[in-house]
């Protein structure tokens, strides 16, 4: 082999070798990490971190709390009946006392002959009417001598109350209406009545017709 010739042989492998390392430097890539920017760096590093809130108390929970316990008030007592009636017939019937003053007896007497035959309203009337006229200055100041004025009552005999059988049921109606009356136990029906008659007789005077109960018209 001639000098030339090994020259083109050495020329033709370094030509090949070369050829072979700039291959494997393509195929094997530098997988050296390349650097972020500096400035994403910064923005990265100061983003504040997220704060979490702390729970609250429920507020509801504290005003309950809070509350003071308060404690009901305590019942009142039971009392006895304070007198107070339901109906005119319960009050007359609740006057079982045995005792009678003057008083009564007169305007009992009064209610009985004027009124025996009447409701209990009509009798209450009459009774109030005798009241009534022992307040107003007009009459006697007292109910007897309201009730035997001479010249009012025609039932009257020389100024006196004739005598009654107390053994009847009228009578000792007529005396619960009046202690009724006289403890004011009942509003009266025909209120601040001075007067009454019967409907076919008129007033002598200039009154004011009030109410007609039963057999009775009351003016005052």
């Amino acid at each position: 082999m001639t000098i030339m010739q090994r020259a083109a042989i050495i020329a033709a492998m370094t030509l090949s070798l070369a050829g072979l390392a700039g291959a494997a430097s393509a195929e094997t890539p530098d997988r050296t990490a390349i650097p972020a920017p500096a400035s994403a760096v910064q923005v990265i590093n100061t983003v504040a971190p997220i704060a979490v809130p702390a729970p609250r108390a429920a507020p509801a929970l504290q005003m309950v709390q809070s509350l003071p316990v308060s404690r009901p008030a305590a019942l009142p007592a039971v009392t006895e009946d304070d007198g107070d009636y339901d109906s005119l017939a319960e009050a007359v019937a609740a006057q079982q006392s045995a005792e009678i003053d003057e008083a009564q007896r007169c305007l009992a007497g009064a209610i009985y002959f004027e009124s025996k035959g009447e409701p209990l309203a009509g009798q209450l009337a009459v009774a109030n009417v005798i009241i009534n006229r022992s307040k107003s200055g007009r009459f006697p100041a007292d109910v007897c001598s309201v009730v035997k004025q001479r010249g009012q009552f025609s039932f009257v005999r020389g100024g006196e109350i004739p005598s009654i059988d107390e053994g009847r049921t009228a009578w000792r109606t007529a005396l619960a209406v009046a202690k009724v009356a006289m403890a004011a136990a009942w509003e009266s029906p025909a209120p601040k009545a001075l007067f009454f008659n019967t409907p076919d007789r008129r007033p002598g005077r200039n009154l004011t017709r009030i109410a007609m109960i039963g057999h009775h018209v009351f003016y005052r």
